[in-house]
């Protein structure tokens, strides 16, 4: 038996269902932040070369990021970090 890879994978199991993608790269960046603009681009980066990992790990970090690490009133102002 051949073991599955990634090139051998049956095809249900190497596609993710529509609405997915969104729903797994959904963040929002702190405006003002540059850790923030910084895995923002990084986000754009991999999805405009279909890294869907990298663009994940990214819009992981934003999320992480801006929900521990600003104050609510410092995002109509600036990042505190």
């Amino acid at each position: 038996m051949t073991p599955r890879t990634r090139t051998n994978l049956p095809p249900h199991l190497a596609t993710i269902p529509a609405g997915f993608n969104a729903w797994l790269l959904d963040c929002a960046p702190v405006a003002y932040c540059g850790v923030c603009a910084a895995l923002w681009q990084q986000r754009a980066e991999a999805i405009s070369r279909d890294d869907l990992g990298a663009a994940v790990k990214a819009s992981t970090e934003i999320r992480d990021h801006a929900s521990g690490a600003h104050d609510d009133r410092a995002v109509d102002r600036e990042c505190l970090c």
